[in-house]
């Protein structure tokens, strides 16, 4: 079984804490706001890149701040406001788009920047995004390449993806299908979520982390209890100390809402033993 009240709780958006139409509930919104009137630090931890927070913006907590970008950027969302990013090196990131196009022809990049949006050329039109091409995708701080083949079966891409990156980026997948996300070396939920509990001062076994995608596993590996909701993936469901009930069901509040009556924690208990560590 868990503690009974962790100190500090985080959480996905899409497909964990948001309904699967992008909604949250009038339920969800109420319990993780009051966690933090109960002594319960809270953070959102989320691909989404930091526009796309701005309509979440009653979430957050009273620090202000997400985890966005798979842990590439540290968000005031209230300010519109980038406080710590985590880039590529420019060198790599070139070298990356160069040997993807090589094995994956047809392949269209776009990147999310410190100072924004930039979408190279064949890339679906998304609005008035800044597209340009080439090289120029590489410019400033780019927390995160995004990596489109429709065309490929997604299961095959990302493993070319793998493949062909090694080393050189942190390949998440949080669900889009022909979509691979590649973060630079170390840049994970888990690396981002360490470091914010790190300056609290709470540990890693104070934590309680919910998440749906393989790009929530080195976060959930990393706090000292994790939660897949059971539409997860089923590499998250096999990996997760608990499953709850599904975004669309309140899974996320469901599992928070003793913590706000002084009831002990009531899911089911982990279904085996895992090795703590960061990815």
């Amino acid at each position: 079984m868990p503690p009974d009240r962790p100190r500090l709780v985080a959480t996905d958006l899409d497909g964990t804490f948001l309904r699967s139409d992008g909604s949250v509930s009038d339920r969800s919104a109420a319990v993780w706001n009051a966690l933090p009137q109960h002594g319960i630090e809270t953070v959102i931890v989320t691909a989404r890149p930091p526009r796309w927070l701005h309509a979440l913006e009653h979430l957050v907590g009273p620090r202000g701040v997400v985890l966005c970008g798979n842990g590439a950027f540290v968000y005031e969302v209230a300010a519109r406001r980038i406080v710590e990013s985590h880039g590529f090196e420019r060198g790599s990131l070139l070298g990356i788009m160069d040997d993807l196009r090589a094995v994956v022809p047809g392949i269209a990049f776009a990147v999310e920047a410190a100072d924004g949006p930039v979408v190279g050329p064949g890339w679906p039109d998304d609005g008035d995004i800044h597209r340009v091409g080439g090289a120029d995708l590489a410019d400033g701080t780019v927390g995160k390449l995004l990596a489109l083949a429709p065309a490929l079966p997604t299961d095959e891409f990302l493993v070319t993806v793998a493949q062909t990156v090694g080393v050189r980026g942190h390949l998440a997948y949080s669900g889009a299908a022909g979509l691979a996300e590649v973060n630079p070396p170390g840049v994970t939920k888990a690396a981002a979520l360490a470091a914010w509990c790190g300056e609290l001062g709470i540990a890693a076994g104070q934590v309680w982390a919910f998440g749906d995608m393989p790009n929530d596993l080195p976060m959930l590996r990393w706090a000292g209890h994790s939660f897949a909701v059971v539409n997860a993936h089923p590499d998250v469901l096999r990996e997760a100390d608990v499953t709850c009930a599904s975004n669309d069901d309140d899974g996320v509040a469901r599992v928070l809402e003793p913590l706000l009556t002084g009831r002990s924690h009531g899911d089911r208990p982990p279904r085996r033993a895992r090795t703590r560590g960061d990815e």
